[in-house]
């Protein structure tokens, strides 16, 4: 169940980091959405190995929506390092 929830936290993470990120880094709702819930999951396992933020028993705190939004803002930015054109 801890994966689903970060899952759903993902798709909200996602979208506010994405209006949160200032730029234009290209990719359209379904690269967001796929950014959102990878930078989820990855910021729930550092999350949970430094003890904050975790969503394990499903229940969503303050931490746990940082933590995701912080993850899919890095994934974000990797994703613009990766198909920025210069």
């Amino acid at each position: 169940m801890s994966i689903l929830s970060w899952v759903v936290l993902g798709l909200v993470a996602g979208a506010l980091a994405k209006l949160i990120y200032p730029g234009n880094q290209g990719g359209g709702i379904f690269a967001t959405i796929g950014l959102g819930i990878l930078g989820a999951l990855a910021g729930g396992f550092v999350g949970q190995l430094l003890g904050i933020g975790a969503a394990a028993a499903g229940g969503f705190s303050l931490a746990s929506l940082v933590t995701a939004i912080l993850g899919a803002m890095l994934l974000i930015f990797l994703w613009g390092l990766a198909t920025s054109q210069r």
